[in-house]
């Protein structure tokens, strides 16, 4: 069966968005940061329509991501943080389910993604993920809440870290009220100048 996983920055303080995150202000305070590592790479790139880009493992991490996830789950906030600066076609080029308490219709762009909007929870949401994912993952692309979801139901597989050397100081913490009986195994290390990517299979809820 296919892997439903997550994949997401964090701060050497276990931050992945900065305080004040919005609409306004995508990621919070100081929360680009976090990603800085990835924007300068061609898999990156190439999904915002921009030519050239680094290709190193850093890279090689990206572009893995992208080919393995047939479709990906996030919460509402992170889709109304990214609704108005995301290029159309979007990077995800996969259909994207929505968690979300308010219905609304699909939002059709091109490159393959539709948005579709789940409001009755994340088994709803996986079970149509998986169908049109078919062969390929899921990938839960954040925020803290919906990955948090996923790890207290038991329901993710793997997750990775792509840890940035940095200190926030504030903002949304990951692992906030997960219990700690979860259990991480390490399954891969993958270190470059700007980011050391951490890659945990996912042993108990």
């Amino acid at each position: 069966m296919s892997k439903v996983f997550a994949s997401l920055g964090m701060s050497l303080d276990g931050f992945i968005a900065g305080p004040g995150s919005s609409p306004d202000n995508p990621l919070g305070d100081g929360g680009m940061r976090i990603h800085e590592w990835v924007f300068d790479v061609e898999s990156w790139r190439s999904r915002q329509g921009i030519e050239g880009g680094r290709t190193n493992q850093d890279d090689a991490i990206v572009r893995e991501n992208f080919s393995r996830a047939g479709a990906y789950i996030m919460g509402r906030q992170m889709f109304a943080e990214g609704e108005a600066g995301w290029s159309d076609p979007p990077p995800f080029r996969a259909p994207v389910f929505v968690l979300t308490h308010t219905p609304r219709e699909p939002w059709v762009r091109q490159g393959g993604t539709t948005f579709t909007f789940v409001t009755d929870g994340i088994d709803s949401a996986l079970a149509q993920a998986r169908k049109a994912a078919g062969d390929k993952d899921v990938q839960v692309s954040g925020g803290a809440d919906a990955v948090r979801q996923f790890l207290d139901a038991g329901l993710l597989d793997e997750l990775q870290i792509h840890l940035a050397p940095l200190v926030l100081g504030s903002g949304v913490r990951l692992f906030d009220g997960v219990s700690p009986d979860l259990g991480l195994v390490p399954t891969q290390v993958v270190a470059s100048p700007q980011v050391t990517h951490l890659t945990y299979r996912i042993t108990s809820p």
